[in-house]
């Protein structure tokens, strides 16, 4: 069984791609701003026509960027970073008519699998059941942790218990993670966890309130601060445990962007919000699985960055899988309403997804190894 369906081009024989005229450019006049007509990007392939029959795929998508066209290249480039010259695509439609083709059937999910017209329980809710869901990502993860970018965005409820902080660990460890996105407080009660074993004053296992617990994360954001960045605390505290822990260890990189509600915050964690907005952009262009643990707005915002494919070295172009995990369907539906449409739900805590997913990968490795 293959990992991922395969890409399926358009049919460029077609009369409509035959009849389509060259795209058209106009020069951006100043950095940042964009001619009138411009053509907004989709999260779908988009072809370029270049004449003659030679239609150049962009090499990656963003929803509500613009195609900026070389010789013979096209780039996709947010509006606020066009420069001054750039040739930007012109037109608004989206079949040919213009020189620009949105292909909106690249992938086909479960093409032999059509349902009746009238069926129950066709959109995934609280009462779905995620068996297949947790199989397909067990083989997923397997297979990109070798051939591909596994990003994790964490809220940091994933911090707030022992199991899930532990899963997390192994996961990072282990090679299923190759970049890490969060905000402030994710680091900093993970941090305080290896520090003082609490989040927010909370034993992370017994869930007992300590003493002056109040004040724990604040005496590890200041602490971190003292020592002038996270990775001199973890060496001179000698913290050994956690998720921050294990990235920095690892090489793993994690990009922390802050909120108007941060306290501190850590040395590492970027204030402004689009500098945090282009260091989170690096990542989502080369993902081929990304994963979102209770967190909204970094799902909603980072899911809106991500591609929906990836064209890989070998020059054959894959699916990019977005997981959205959380306890509601808001944070899915909001992503898909913004134009992410394969962004994927799986409903459930983030304790108990982190434990179940480890366990199974845990266990799957070490059968694979022979353990």
């Amino acid at each position: 069984m293959s990992v991922f369906p395969s890409y399926v081009p358009p049919d460029f024989s077609l009369p409509l791609f035959s009849s389509s005229p060259t795209v058209r450019t106009e020069p951006a006049v100043g950095d940042g701003l964009v001619p009138r007509n411009y053509h907004g990007t989709s999260n779908y392939p988009e072809y370029v026509h270049f004449g003659g029959g030679k239609w150049v795929l962009a090499p990656e998508s963003r929803m509500d960027s613009v195609l900026v066209v070389g010789d013979g290249t096209v780039d996709v480039v947010e509006a606020r970073r066009v420069k001054k010259g750039d040739r930007v695509a012109i037109g608004r439609t989206e079949n040919g008519e213009e020189g620009i083709y949105v292909h909106t059937e690249g992938f086909e999910f479960n093409a032999a699998e059509a349902a009746d017209k009238f069926s129950f329980r066709s959109r995934g809710t609280r009462e779905t059941p995620f068996s297949r869901s947790y199989d397909d990502l067990y083989r997923l993860l397997r297979h990109d942790r070798d051939n591909g970018y596994i990003v994790w965005v964490l809220g940091p409820a994933v911090a707030f218990d022992k199991d899930s902080r532990d899963a997390m660990q192994g996961l990072i460890e282990n090679g299923y993670c190759d970049a890490l996105l969060a905000g402030n407080a994710l680091a900093t009660h993970d941090l305080e966890a290896a520090w003082l074993g609490t989040a927010l004053g909370q034993d992370i296992y017994t869930q007992i309130h300590r003493p002056l617990g109040h004040y724990n994360h604040l005496d590890i954001i200041n602490e971190i601060r003292t020592h002038g960045s996270i990775a001199k605390t973890i060496d001179d505290l000698e913290l050994k445990n956690g998720i921050i822990c294990a990235c920095t260890k690892k090489g793993i990189p994690y990009v922390l962007a802050g909120s108007i509600r941060d306290d501190g915050p850590l040395p590492e964690v970027i204030g402004n919000v689009y500098d945090a907005q282009d260091a989170m952009r690096l990542h989502a262009r080369k993902a081929t699985t990304v994963i979102a643990v209770a967190t909204q707005l970094h799902s909603i915002a980072f899911g809106n960055m991500v591609p929906s494919y990836r064209i890989m070295e070998d020059g054959t172009v894959r699916p990019v899988f977005l997981y959205i995990v959380d306890m509601s369907e808001f944070s899915v539906d909001k992503l898909a309403n913004r134009g992410s449409a394969q962004a994927a739900a799986i409903l459930t805590n983030a304790q108990d997804f982190m434990v179940n997913l480890w366990n199974n990968l845990k266990h799957e490795d070490a059968g694979v190894r022979g353990l």
